[in-house]
C-alpha cells in the first residue's frame, strides 16, 4: 500500500496528517527514522503544542512516558584515536583536547517521549533549550508525570524548567557542584571525599586523580599475532 508517510509506514501516516493539520502553524518540524517520529518544537510554542497534543482527539497524547535532558557539545566527536594508535602501551591514541561547543545556542534539548492509549502510537518530542542558562518551560500544567523527570534533567544536565513547583536536586548530593551529565563536567568529578580522623568528619577536598582515558588492548596467544619472541624460540617458555 502506497503512502506518502515520512517514514514509509502506513501504521505512522495517520499521526503525521495530524501532526500537519494542527501544529504546523507553531513552527514545529517533524523528522523521521527508524520508523519512528519526533516533532521538534520552538522553545516558546512548547505549552501551546503540548496543550493541543494532550487534548485535540486526532492526537491524544494523554501519557508521559519520559523526559530526559541532552547535551550536544560532544555531538560526533571523540576522545579515542584508535585508527593511529601504537599497538603497546595504555592511554594511547587519545585527544584530551576535544573542542566542544559550549556555546552553541543548540547544545542542550528536552526530549520527551508520548504514548497515545487511544490511537496507540507514540511521539518524540524535542525542544532546544537555548541560552547559556538553558530553560524551557514545564510541562506539568499538561503532564503531571514531569514532575520527577524535569527534576532529573536539571540535576544532571542544569536543564531550568520555568514554573516547576520544586526543581531541586533529585539524584545528587545536597552539596554537589555541577551538573555530571554535562560534556564538559570531568569523569572524576569535582571534588573528593574522605573521612579526616583528626576532625572526627568528612571532609570535601579538590580531586587528586589524573584523568585517564584507556584504549583497550587486546592480547591473543596465537602465534598469529605474535612476534620474534627468543624466549619462545628456545622453548624455555612456561
Amino acid at each position: 500500500m502506497a503512502t506518502d508517510s515520512l517514514t514509509r509506514d502506513t501504521r505512522l501516516a495517520g499521526l503525521e496528517q495530524a501532526l500537519a493539520r494542527h501544529v504546523s502553524g507553531h513552527g514545529c518540524e517533524t523528522l523521521s527514522a527508524s520508523g519512528e517520529v519526533t516533532l521538534v518544537v520552538p522553545a516558546a510554542q512548547l505549552l501551546p503544542v503540548c496543550r493541543i497534543l494532550h487534548d485535540h482527539a486526532d492526537l491524544r497524547f494523554e501519557q508521559l512516558i519520559d523526559v530526559c535532558g541532552l547535551d550536544y557539545a560532544a555531538y560526533g566527536k571523540g576522545e579515542w584515536e584508535t585508527e593511529s594508535a601504537s599497538t603497546f602501551g595504555f592511554c594511547r591514541g587519545v585527544d584530551r583536547d576535544v573542542d566542544l561547543a559550549l556555546n552553541d545556542p543548540r547544545r542542550f534539548a528536552v526530549v520527551y517521549h508520548l504514548l497515545s492509549l487511544a490511537h496507540n502510537r507514540r511521539l518524540r518530542l524535542r525542544v532546544y533549550a537555548l541560552g547559556d542558562e538553558p530553560m524551557v518551560d514545564s510541562v506539568l500544567p499538561v503532564w503531571a508525570a514531569a514532575n520527577w523527570f524535569e527534576r532529573e534533567a536539571f540535576d544532571l544536565f542544569g536543564i531550568l524548567f520555568r514554573g516547576h513547583p520544586d526543581l531541586r536536586r533529585i539524584l545528587t548530593d545536597y552539596g554537589f557542584f555541577g551538573h555530571p551529565f554535562r560534556k564538559d563536567f570531568p569523569v572524576s568529578g569535582q571534588v573528593e571525599m574522605r573521612y579526616d580522623p583528626a576532625q572526627g568528619r568528612v571532609v570535601y577536598e579538590p580531586v587528586t586523580i589524573a584523568p585517564c582515558v584507556l584504549v583497550p588492548k587486546v592480547i591473543r596467544d596465537d602465534s598469529r599475532y605474535l612476534g620474534p619472541d627468543p624466549v619462545r624460540a628456545s622453548g624455555k617458555g612456561a
